[in-house]
């Protein structure tokens, strides 16, 4: 029996148990600061979300399709930032670099569930505003709500069975070494590189799948903003035309970092080179779009602001001691 023969049957037999996330450097001193930063970053995105979901919740000025969307968005922000940066934040904090096979397969799970999901609640969203302004009469009886429903509850089961193929035949790949991923997080195509099998078959299906979800609720999103400018330059109002730019304005900027960041990592045939160029792009889409949600996509809005001011006032009137005057 040849040596490489005696090799490829012991590299069958060892089974990976755990991958070594590389993460993004190894200076302990820069891994603390990275630390601090990600953890503020993840703490505001978090707390923002939670705000914009509450806000939308209790107050009913904000029960409309536009912003039931904008919750159903947020709540996918938060499990999308959290399926992958809890695990780095513990790995900068604690200098292990280690996660299980399980505790990997289960980031790739509901990282890529979560996304797809919000692909598909960005291009709900967008037609929603298209119906918005460029059909204001109608808008109550399309967008009413077992329609809007049905949208975001389709996003879900549409998304679920789109990935579920890929996934399987992912958690099925035989892993015998070596076990290092040049990331901060398990991210698919890394994983797939590190397969003791032939996965050509897996990666051209990732991208089909990739391509056709990004490009596909790209361009929904494109020709609903293309009908919603050609809509509003006809307006005659100045006025009307800035408020009308000014609802979709946040909105673009949030399509344009998340697409952006997506077509990069994903929608490309090969992943070689560039991986540090990749790992930035990957915290773009991790940490700084959930974040820019809730401070540009909702807290400038005028209805959200004021819905905060009431609600401010309202626990501050329900703190004051009965009988008790604050007037001199």
């Amino acid at each position: 029996m040849t040596h490489n023969r005696k090799a490829e049957i012991l590299n069958r037999t060892a089974v990976v148990a755990e991958f070594v996330l590389v993460g993004f450097t190894d200076i302990r001193w820069l891994q603390i600061l990275l630390f601090w930063l990600l953890l503020l970053t993840y703490l505001l995105t978090i707390m923002g979300n939670l705000l914009i979901i509450y806000i939308t919740l209790v107050d009913h000025r904000l029960q409309t399709p536009m912003y039931s969307f904008l919750r159903n968005f947020s709540l996918l922000e938060i499990g999308f930032t959290s399926s992958a940066l809890p695990k780095a934040l513990f790995n900068l904090a604690s200098g292990n670099n280690t996660i299980s096979l399980v505790g990997c397969f289960t980031q790739v799970f509901f990282y890529f569930i979560l996304g797809t999901v919000e692909f598909f609640i960005l291009a709900t969203m967008s037609f929603d505003r298209y119906v918005a302004i460029c059909n204001p009469l109608r808008y109550t009886a399309i967008m009413n709500s077992h329609f809007c429903t049905r949208l975001v509850v389709g996003s879900w089961i549409v998304s679920i069975l789109y990935l579920i193929m890929p996934l399987m035949l992912l958690f099925r790949l035989p892993f015998c070494g070596p076990n290092i991923i040049n990331h901060f997080f398990c991210d698919n195509m890394p994983l797939v590189k590190l397969a003791c099998t032939n996965t050509q078959f897996l990666e051209l299906l990732d991208f089909l799948l990739a391509t056709f979800t990004v490009l596909g609720t790209l361009a929904i999103t494109i020709i609903s903003y293309i009908k919603i400018i050609a809509a509003v330059m006809r307006i005659p109002s100045r006025t009307g035309k800035q408020k009308a730019f000014s609802t979709c304005a946040s909105h673009i900027v949030v399509v344009f970092i998340t697409y952006g960041s997506c077509i990069f990592m994903y929608v490309k045939p090969t992943q070689s080179g560039g991986l540090e160029l990749s790992k930035t792009v990957g915290v773009l889409n991790n940490v700084v779009s959930p974040l820019l949600n809730p401070f540009i996509y909702s807290l400038r809005n005028r209805q959200v602001k004021t819905a905060l001011k009431d609600q401010v006032k309202r626990v501050i009137f329900s703190m004051k001691p009965k009988g008790v005057s604050y007037q001199s």
